[in-house]
């Protein structure tokens, strides 16, 4: 199957010329549109909140998703090589008409899959050094840290990375994200910020 994704900003500006172009190399490529996917947001939304996201869920192995550029699945490079990762992983061909992008089971998407895992990892890093330095000011101004007395959750392996969930939710990180980046399931990552959520109003 191939599933065109076509996205603008705002509402002022068209989809025509992203369609021409997807349209043309078609044309050329003796290849044919099976669905197309338009919508309306920001690049800078996350994925998850995009119509985008729910597109690459149900795409299957041997699938192919075309766009006009690159700058049209993600407007930053972390949200980029996430989106481009994701679909390596499912085993689904990329093509991004502007610079002529092939990416699936080659070598230039394993350039773009480990550029993805150093930027991840560099991410946490910059995460983790920023919590520390958090919880030293807090310590060197003698606010107690760590859970109030008797409070209890059940999702151990986060306890201690309040500050950092905290920080990622801040930015509007998804939950699959965060899971990914602490090493957990998604659904941990969700109970944990309920639990901490039921603290806070408690």
């Amino acid at each position: 199957m191939l599933y065109a994704y076509i996205r603008v900003s705002t509402d002022t500006q068209s989809v025509e010329n992203q369609r021409f172009a997807i349209e043309e190399y078609c044309d050329k490529n003796s290849l044919k549109v099976n669905k197309w996917t338009k919508e309306i947001i920001s690049g800078k939304i996350s994925v998850q909140q995009r119509k985008l996201g729910r597109l690459i869920g149900m795409m299957k192995k041997g699938d192919t998703l075309i766009c006009s550029e690159m700058s049209r699945l993600g407007r930053d490079m972390l949200m980029l090589m996430s989106v481009l990762n994701d679909c390596v992983q499912k085993g689904v061909k990329i093509i991004a008409i502007k610079g002529n992008y092939k990416l699936e089971n080659n070598f230039m998407s394993k350039i773009f899959a480990m550029a993805y895992s150093i930027s991840s990892e560099l991410e946490r890093e910059f995460i983790s050094q920023r919590t520390k330095d958090a919880l030293a000011r807090k310590k060197a101004q003698g606010i107690k840290l760590g859970h109030p007395a008797g409070v209890k959750n059940k999702n151990r392996k986060l306890l201690g990375k309040e500050c950092e969930i905290r920080g990622l939710m801040k930015n509007k990180t998804p939950f699959t994200e965060i899971a990914r980046l602490l090493n957990v399931d998604r659904n941990t990552v969700r109970r944990f910020v309920k639990d901490m959520d039921e603290q806070k109003t408690s």
